[in-house]
């Protein structure tokens, strides 16, 4: 809950990388006049964001652990969206961004986030951004007034 009383409610986005959380939980929080809060900010802020060896899953594990305890307090207040694709899509993806993790990372990152399936499931496989939104829109039960979009 805030300060003024008014119920917050999380929408997390998450996934393997490559798979389009950031641009996707962008778009969304756009659309449905909501924060967005950014997995890759809090890597950046807490100096994890650093490649080595184009691996990177110890540091995407300290992120997590940051980030856990408040997922998990507002969870019952939230949806959690797991956005799937084939690996190799997550790959040709990641190799299209600007900052590259590279092949490695994207596989290690992949079969760590790819057992973990509470929440809604959404193929991203051959659909646009647009399409992605759209579907986690149709998803939500309500449209409460304090929406944090938070990139997991």
């Amino acid at each position: 809950m805030q300060k003024d009383g008014k119920m917050t409610y999380y929408i997390i986005i998450r996934g393997p990388l490559g798979i389009g959380k950031t641009t996707i939980a962008k778009k969304l929080a756009k659309e449905i006049n909501a924060e967005h809060i950014s997995i890759d900010k809090i890597l950046e802020e807490n100096g994890l964001d650093k490649i080595n060896n184009d691996y990177i899953p110890e540091d995407f594990i300290k992120a997590n652990e940051i980030v856990l305890p408040k997922v998990k307090q507002e969870l019952a207040k939230g949806y959690v969206f797991n956005l799937k694709a084939p690996l190799k899509t997550c790959i040709a993806r990641d190799k299209a961004r600007k900052r590259v993790y590279g092949e490695d990372a994207a596989r290690a990152v992949y079969k760590l986030v790819s057992g973990f399936d509470y929440g809604i499931n959404i193929d991203t496989e051959n659909k646009t951004e647009e399409e992605v939104v759209n579907e986690i829109k149709k998803r939500l039960r309500c449209q409460p007034k304090n929406l944090k979009v938070l990139v997991f």
